[in-house]
């Protein structure tokens, strides 16, 4: 039995050596393309990886004389506070309700955005659409907010001074009327992020083969049908990566948006009010470290679901697009 395990031992040390001989010597070969990923690969290891270490707080009571290590440990009870509050039902709803209405509503507006300059003939002008598209993308909701407020005011905002003493109606309190202020955020969430997605759409569509476009015209495509039957699909396999990575965040949400725009008004809490802006009062208030970091971790773990979940559901439909 030995004589025959022996030389198979063997066998299977000297394949893992050939293999580890191959890798380094993969390694070597590609040496620059390494090097160049390096950069991202830390920064993705120190801004999403080593954080992790500290999923144990939620299960703990941070007390700051023992500090973190050596505060009393507690189990779930840090999460509790998410499911026995009468807000549970709204911050859910408008988390999720949000999250997916600005992903439906961005999409359409950034691949039509896409298609529609990728028919301009004139570079220049494509290139300026894009700067002015993509600049909202770099501003902080702090300026964005103002900039609503200059809309907003209730007696010297634009809307108000101008557009509604030219429509013959009477002011309003946009601050005071929860009603309006769905429609307001998707308007700015819209306004913000529209312009990059284009951007990516229109990188994806720079890279269709043009061979494509000129038989379609030899056999007499129009536009709407070029756009339809080649443009469409060949942008498909990015607009599904997006989209399977953007519901990664739909329990998450733009604390930003939610909280600076409608200037923490509590009469709108019934429509701004999400998971975040909720787990940062009770932070404030309670200055309980424990609760926002088990809030934090129901959201990484259910948008971690939701990833597997959509990747699933286009894996049944066309595997080829499924992102693993």
């Amino acid at each position: 039995m030995r004589e025959t395990t022996a030389p198979a031992r063997e066998a299977g040390q000297t394949r893992y050596r050939a293999k580890g001989v191959k890798f380094w010597r993969s390694f070597w070969q590609f040496r620059t393309l390494t090097l160049m990923l390096l950069p991202a690969a830390l920064v993705l290891l120190l801004n999403n990886y080593l954080p992790m270490f500290g999923l144990f707080i939620a299960f703990k009571k941070i007390n700051y004389v023992d500090g973190i290590w050596g505060s009393p440990w507690v189990g779930f009870d840090n999460f509790k506070f998410l499911f026995i509050n009468g807000s549970l039902w709204r911050i859910v709803r408008n988390t999720v309700g949000y999250s997916m209405t600005f992903m439906i509503v961005n999409l359409i507006l950034s691949v039509a955005i896409a298609l529609a300059l990728n028919e301009l003939r004139s570079r220049i002008a494509v290139k300026s659409y894009q700067s002015f598209l993509i600049m909202p993308h770099f501003l902080s909701m702090i300026v964005i907010s103002y900039l609503v407020y200059a809309f907003l005011h209730p007696t010297h905002g634009f809307i108000n001074s101008t557009v509604m003493e030219w429509l013959g109606k009477e002011p309003v309190s946009w601050y005071m009327v929860k009603e309006y202020w769905p429609f307001i955020l998707i308007v700015v969430s819209a306004w913000k992020g529209v312009g990059i997605g284009a951007v990516i759409y229109i990188a994806a569509i720079a890279g269709i083969d043009t061979e494509y476009y000129e038989a379609a015209v030899i056999d007499g495509a129009s536009k709407w049908k070029q756009m339809m039957h080649i443009t469409l699909p060949s942008i498909m396999p990015i607009i599904i990566i997006i989209t399977i990575l953007n519901m990664g965040h739909v329990f998450n949400s733009d604390f930003g948006l939610f909280y600076q725009v409608p200037l923490d008004s509590g009469v709108l809490y019934p429509a701004t009010d999400t998971v975040d802006t909720y787990v940062y009062r009770v932070l404030t208030q309670l200055n309980d470290i424990g609760m926002s970091s088990a809030a934090a971790m129901v959201q990484s773990v259910l948008g971690f679901i939701m990833v597997f979940l959509t990747n699933g559901a286009v894996r049944r439909i066309n595997s080829d697009q499924a992102l693993f």
